[in-house]
């Protein structure tokens, strides 16, 4: 990798301090490279490395991710998280941009794309749909008034729970070396010293907040949902990894809903299948962009 990285800059949403980095390249067209839930902007180091040589390439990190502030009262709705897309989009002045997501990146992009339609010029949006129709089927099943016990008492435990702590920062490489098998170790490396912070003890516990494990108890309906789908008018590249926990949007039906969306399937690789595959992975886009 370079031996230098991005320049750390902010905004303001919601009265929240949000972070992103900029790769330069100020005069190439823009393009915004999302992360997911409980992962950071520096994730895509690799990836922005390759593109920054034809982009103005910006990563932003989550309200509650990496070195974005906590929301203090613990709000992690889509609702907010689109809102400071929108913001990042409208702070930075851009007629239109360019998008690569992943995960919850990609549900709040999609979003976006479909509120906006005429701000984006590309998607790519990796395994970020949201839960499959049989998981949200489930859910919905639970009614509302369960969904939101369950919150309150979710909430509660979560405002007692303090954040994991390790005593070195190798403790947490290897922490994160078991939750993603497909990691080589400079990826993981990599990913824990720019995903973890030091403790006024000497120990380490990861940027995110533990509120983020707490998903809102209300959304759009799916319904409204496929229409922000359905209003997509750009270029649309969906990936899915075959060793994933997510589910294929062509084999559960929701790659039908988009009008211009086709659809990448990597065998041997996990919902990370950029990390993974990360060769592949990059030719396609390219090809793509």
């Amino acid at each position: 990798m370079r031996t230098t990285g991005p320049v750390s800059n902010s905004f303001i949403s919601q009265r929240l301090r949000l972070h992103y980095v900029d790769w330069g390249n100020r005069e190439a067209p823009p393009l915004i490279l999302q992360h997911g839930g409980r992962d950071h902007c520096r994730s895509w180091d690799w990836v922005a490395e390759e593109l920054t040589k034809d982009w103005h390439v910006i990563a932003p990190d989550l309200r509650g991710h990496g070195d974005s502030a906590w929301s203090p009262e613990g709000h992690y709705g889509m609702d907010a998280f689109v809102y400071d897309f929108a913001q990042l989009v409208h702070t930075l002045g851009h007629e239109q941009v360019t998008i690569v997501s992943h995960s919850l990146g990609g549900n709040i992009a999609t979003r976006f794309t479909g509120l906006y339609p005429d701000k984006v010029r590309k998607l790519v949006n990796i395994e970020g749909l949201g839960p499959s129709p049989e998981q949200r089927d489930l859910v919905e099943a639970e009614g509302t008034a369960n969904r939101l016990r369950k919150w309150i008492d979710d909430k509660r435990k979560a405002s007692a729970r303090l954040p994991r702590r390790y005593p070195t920062l190798a403790a947490a490489y290897a922490r994160m070396k078991e939750e993603n098998g497909f990691l080589s170790d400079e990826q993981a490396r990599h990913l824990t010293i720019h995903g973890a912070s030091r403790n006024e003890d000497g120990t380490w516990s990861w940027k995110f907040d533990n509120y983020l494990n707490v998903w809102s108890a209300t959304d759009m309906p799916y319904a409204e949902q496929i229409k922000l789908w359905e209003a997509i008018t750009c270029p649309v590249l969906m990936f899915y990894g075959t060793d994933s926990f997510a589910s294929n949007p062509e084999k559960d039906g929701r790659l039908a809903h988009f009008r211009t969306a086709s659809l990448k399937v990597y065998e041997k690789a996990g919902h990370w299948l950029h990390h993974d595959q990360f060769d592949r992975f990059m030719n396609d886009i390219k090809e793509f962009l």
